[in-house]
This record gives structure tokens, C-alpha cells and sequence, in this order.
């Protein structure tokens, strides 16, 4: 009777008190890990894939149901770089990653993936030239669940100085950034390699933009009209969608398109020319566009967005500066809020950055760059207006990091509420992105006339 009444395991002759004991706490400890280990050894879903390749830098995005460990390293002759991923197996999500890839891409030629090894996947990206990769993890936010992230950006990093030198002065022309350029080729200098910034453990440094001595004050001979560089900023991309419209118009599409278009009708004029902070479909942290203005010494920085609201039935254009004391109304508060969020939704690498960069963008802000960005902002309400409602007569301000160049009038315009369905029908015309462009583009000129950028710097002797 005992011995049928004994599991398996005790069953014949009867044990030791003490032996019993030990056994039956084996026994027990076997019972409360076993449910566990199922959970532990089961493989992470993959979700979606994405590539978002650009001249700056591809990115390659894993979303997955967990939270994975991923080691990379790289190879020489051919250029490779080698991804280990733990807690995967292979699959047809991963299959599809490998047709993702585009023939146009800068930077990788092919992918191959294989099992390595039990619960690990091996990526192996084929380069087209050599690159310094960063590979992160992102938390849950907005639509997102977990993200493995794969940046490769290029080992010598894109000047943006050589790219925006392309449009030609004119001999009557004053071009403090061709001469910075002349002065940095007849006078090379040795740059000593900046500070690393704080990285996680195991990962590559972050690739910084080229460093070039500061450049003096730029000094115009009299009556010669200096080029003006406007610094264009389309919202959002690549990973951050921005906000969507009810008909499946992206903010991030849009801005990008209405950028094109002033960005050609001030390329046309003799006297100014624009740099985009994005030419394609790829995400920019909001510390890198301020960045790069202030890299092309920018004399205005527009940031272009495309509004939302709960509500459907909000309407109108709103010009944005920036603030020093809190927003001038709850919905410019929130509007910063929102914005400000981005570097979250898009997926920063808060590993790689730069402790200095972020307090630049916490602490450098002055009343002369303010009070410029609120004439900017007025008149682009002034020929806004004369093409759609204004959700607002006066510029707000907020605490915009966007806007946070110390040195340059920045402002960001809500073209309109993509939210509200014939809004977004306009955002959507041509024609009307051409009326927003060029109403932009009056409002720059209108600015430069009532503030000559000479004046303003104090370039003239």
C-alpha cells in the first residue's frame, strides 16, 4: 500500500527519514523550475522588418514581440559586417529582411542569414564600402514594441560644407563658407580626434561630423551683396512617421515634398541657397538637425510639419519660435511636447551621445536669436494667411529642442492639421505645396529686407 501510494522515483524498499526528506525536497525544487524553462528557451517573434537606406547612413530595423542581446563585428577584404542576434531562429520574417534590401543602397550589397548556432541568428551584411556600425535596442513606444536597431553610417563621415557649396557665387557675391573652405585647404591643420562620447558596452563609437576650425567673423567688402544660406528642416522620417491623415497621408511624406519645393524657388534666387537636414525617407535626431545648420553657418533654420489634433474639425497654419519662459498657450506646450517625442518614436542611440551636444540643446538659447524668429514667424502668418486659415494670428513659442540654435532664427510652421480630411486633401494637391512654398518663400525675403543679414551679424567695416 505505501509503495503504490509512492511516486515512481521513491518506490521499492522504504528510505531513511532524512532520505526521504531530501528527496521529496528535490522533487519539489523540480516541479517549481520545470514550468519556467519552457518560457526561457522559447525564440522572440519577429514583428516586422524595415530598411531605410540613405546616402548619411542605412538604417535596418527588427521589431520583436522581447527584448534581444545582439553582438556585431566587422570584416575586411570584402568589407562584411557580421550580426549575431541570441534568442532567434530563423524565419520566414527573416527571409523577407533579405529581399528588403535595395539595389540602391550605399551601403550594403546583399544579406545572408543562418542559423549559427542553437538561439542565435547570424546576419551577414555584404558592404559596399566600409562602414562604422552602431546596433541598439529600443523600449515599446508609441505604435513600436521592442526594436533592434542597426545603423550603418559610412567611416568617414558626409560633410555637409562640400554638398551645400555646389550652387555657384557669383563674382559680386560675398561667400563666407567658400572661403572657410579655400582657408581650410591652403592652410591644413591637424585636428586632434574629438572626445568619445559614452557608449554601451560592447558597441562601435558613433561617427561624428568633420570638425574644421572655427571660422572668423565673415567680413564683406561694402555694396556686395553677401549668399544667404537658409537651413530647411522637413519634420520626422524614416522610422517616425509623424502624424498620419485619415486617408493614410504621412507628415513625414509631405513636409519632405513641400521642402523640395522652397528649397527650389530659393535655390533660384541669385543670393540664397537651402540645405535640407533630410533629402529621403530617414530618420534625424533632433540634436543632429540643429547640428547641421549650425555646420552650414544657416542665416534662417525652417523646420516644416503638418499639424494633428483629436479632433478632427481643428483647422489652420501656426508658426512656431521658440521660448525661454514656458509655452504661450497649453497647445503650444503639448505641440513642443509632441515634437520634442520624436527622438523616441524615430530611435536614438542614447548610448552614443554626446554629453556636451545635449546640453547645448538644454541650456544655449538667446533673446536676439528669439526676438529674430518672432519677425520670421510674423511674416510667414502674414502670407500664410492669404492661402489658409490660421489656427493662430500671432507666432506661439515653446520649448521647441529643435529650435535651440543659439545663433540662428529658427522657426517651425504647421503647414496645416493633417488630421482635419480637407486639410489634408490640401496637403495632398501639388498646387497647394506649391502655395505653401512660395508664401514661405516670400515671408524669407520679407524677413532678409526689414533685417539685412550683414546688419545683422555685423559684417560690415
Amino acid at each position: 500500500m505505501v509503495e503504490r501510494d509512492c511516486p515512481p522515483a521513491l518506490s521499492g524498499a522504504l528510505p531513511s527519514a532524512g532520505a526521504t526528506r531530501r528527496r521529496l525536497i528535490s522533487v519539489a525544487a523540480t516541479l517549481l523550475v520545470l514550468p519556467v524553462l519552457p518560457r526561457l528557451a522559447q525564440a522572440a517573434t519577429i514583428l516586422a522588418v524595415r530598411t531605410w537606406p540613405a546616402d548619411e547612413y542605412t538604417r535596418v530595423t527588427l521589431e520583436l514581440d522581447s527584448e534581444l542581446k545582439a553582438e556585431q563585428f566587422t570584416l575586411e577584404n570584402p568589407h562584411r559586417l557580421v550580426v549575431d542576434i541570441e534568442g532567434l531562429t530563423i524565419s520566414a520574417a527573416l527571409n523577407d529582411l533579405v529581399s528588403k534590401v535595395r539595389p540602391d543602397d550605399p551601403y550594403i550589397q546583399s544579406l545572408r542569414v543562418a542559423q549559427n548556432r542553437p538561439n542565435v541568428v547570424r546576419l551577414v551584411f555584404d558592404l559596399k564600402q566600409p562602414v562604422a556600425p552602431q546596433v541598439f535596442t529600443l523600449k515599446p513606444v508609441a505604435d513600436y514594441q521592442y526594436r533592434l536597431v542597426l545603423d550603418l553610417y559610412p567611416k568617414i563621415a558626409q560633410d555637409p560644407l562640400i554638398a551645400i557649396l555646389n550652387k555657384q557665387s557669383g563674382p559680386d557675391v560675398d561667400d563666407p563658407l567658400a572661403r572657410i573652405l579655400e582657408d581650410i585647404q591652403r592652410n591644413p591643420v591637424t585636428r586632434a580626434d574629438p572626445p568619445e562620447p559614452p557608449r554601451v558596452q560592447g558597441q562601435q563609437p558613433a561617427p561624428a561630423l568633420p570638425s574644421t576650425p572655427k571660422p572668423p567673423p565673415a567680413t564683406a567688402s561694402r555694396g556686395k551683396q553677401r549668399m544667404l544660406t537658409i537651413a530647411l528642416d522637413p519634420g520626422h522620417g524614416g522610422e517616425d512617421p509623424g502624424a498620419i491623415g485619415s486617408s493614410g497621408l504621412r507628415e513625414k511624406d509631405v513636409v519632405l515634398r513641400i521642402a523640395r519645393r522652397l528649397k527650389a524657388l530659393i535655390d533660384s534666387q541669385p543670393y540664397m541657397r537651402a540645405y535640407l537636414t533630410r533629402d529621403d525617407d530617414y530618420f534625424v535626431p533632433l540634436h543632429v538637425r540643429v547640428q547641421k545648420a549650425r555646420r552650414v553657418r544657416a542665416d534662417l533654420f525652417i523646420s516644416i510639419h503638418a499639424d494633428a489634433w483629436i479632433k478632427p474639425s481643428a483647422n489652420g497654419s501656426s508658426v512656431f519660435a521658440l521660448s525661454q519662459r514656458g509655452a504661450t498657450s497649453t497647445q503650444a506646450r503639448w505641440m513642443a511636447d509632441k515634437e520634442n517625442a520624436a527622438d523616441l518614436i524615430g530611435g536614438v542611440n542614447l548610448g552614443s551621445h554626446d554629453r556636451q551636444v545635449a546640453k547645448v540643446l538644454l541650456d544655449l538659447s538667446t533673446t536676439a536669436q528669439i526676438n529674430d524668429s518672432l519677425k520670421v514667424g510674423s511674416a510667414f502668418l502674414d502670407e500664410i494667411k492669404k492661402i489658409n486659415r490660421l489656427h493662430k494670428n500671432s507666432v506661439e513659442q515653446a520649448g521647441f529642442a529643435v529650435l535651440k540654435a543659439p545663433d540662428i532664427p529658427s522657426v517651425l510652421v504647421e503647414t496645416a492639421f493633417i488630421s482635419n480630411p480637407q486639410e489634408e486633401a490640401l496637403l495632398r494637391s501639388s498646387s497647394h505645396q506649391d502655395k505653401l512654398a512660395q508664401a514661405m518663400m516670400t515671408g524669407i525675403q520679407r524677413y532678409f529686407t526689414a533685417n539685412p543679414p550683414l546688419a545683422r551679424l555685423g559684417d560690415v567695416s
